[in-house]
């Protein structure tokens, strides 16, 4: 039954540390004085089911497999976690659950593409990132490292079934849509900061936020924090939140409090104060003070490579 109160919190790419996570949430509840209802995670999961299992990942860096105690049942997630596919998953696992599944209890797989209703909120999601060469080209079981790469980009066919989702509160993707760093350059913050390459994220992301126009688009994959609002005339802003990867709480978790499907307040990070409320202006001003900036890339997740994808 949906809640007239919601506490949603979102994360960056958990890259399998799925121990500090926990511990994060249990900070921010303390902080908020309230339960969290629910965590979205937007994607680079890597919810690897055994502990040797990461060595089949097509990242070169081996990260931890800390989920396989969770999918043992050694340990058990506290809140009900959701989450979208990345480019960096156990694409093996993910392949036979295509319109979503559970890897643990309370460990949710929301599937390739969809909208889902999640405790009343309309939830709205596109796994993976933008590959030129393999958006029209069939997905193949991922039984090789180059098939498991490929399982990371999305299809043309998944991108039209989001296209069509409408009254959406919340748009989940891996990769950030183009232009909203360009959209940052052309209102300069204030006070004044460094920007990511405008050539981060892709276009195909965009067109969807403009076709859905959600109220919030949750993103990670290049490890930055960002914040901008899209708007446009005769249409209500999407607010556009990009979260970092799991090294740092301040960045990589980002809360939403709502009250009847609305956004009533948000913040960064675990410590509970408000960056934003309904009715004020959302963008990069809203970011926690002192978080380091953003060069053109991080060297991993921005930078093209020859198949037309990013790392």
């Amino acid at each position: 039954m949906p809640q007239d109160s919601l506490l949603v919190a979102a994360l960056g790419d958990i890259h399998g540390r799925f121990h500090r996570v926990e511990a994060w949430l249990d900070a921010l509840e303390q902080a908020r004085g309230r339960r969290v209802d629910l965590v979205l995670a937007v994607g680079d999961v890597e919810a690897f089911r055994r502990a040797d299992d990461h060595r089949r990942k097509a990242a070169k860096r081996s990260m931890p497999a800390e989920f396989a105690e969770y999918a043992d049942g050694l340990r058990r997630v506290k809140r009900p976690l959701y989450f979208i596919g990345g480019n960096n998953e156990d694409f093996e696992a993910l392949h036979d659950l295509q319109d979503g599944g559970d890897l643990a209890p309370d460990v949710h797989y929301l599937g390739r593409a969809g909208l889902r209703e999640l405790d009343g909120l309309r939830v709205a999601y596109l796994s993976g990132i933008h590959a030129p060469r393999f958006i029209d080209q069939p997905l193949r079981r991922p039984t090789s490292l180059d098939t498991s790469k490929q399982a990371g980009y999305f299809r043309a066919s998944e991108v039209e079934r989001v296209s069509a989702a409408r009254d959406v509160d919340l748009l989940l993707v891996h990769e950030w849509p183009r232009g909203i760093v360009q959209k940052a350059r052309d209102e300069p913050p204030s006070p004044p900061r460094p920007l990511p390459s405008p050539w981060i994220g892709n276009s195909v992301t965009r067109k969807l936020v403009d076709a859905v126009q959600p109220k919030w688009v949750l993103c990670g994959h290049s490890h930055k924090p960002f914040a901008v609002s899209l708007e446009s005339h005769g249409r209500a802003p999407s607010r556009v939140a990009c979260m970092d990867q799991a090294s740092r709480p301040d960045t990589s978790v980002f809360w939403l409090e709502f009250e009847r499907r609305e956004a009533q307040r948000a913040g960064w990070g675990i410590t509970g104060v408000t960056a934003w409320e309904a009715g004020q202006r959302w963008g990069l001003h809203t970011l926690p003070p002192g978080v380091p900036e953003s060069g053109p890339g991080n060297g991993t997740d921005s930078e093209p490579r020859g198949d037309g994808a990013t790392a």
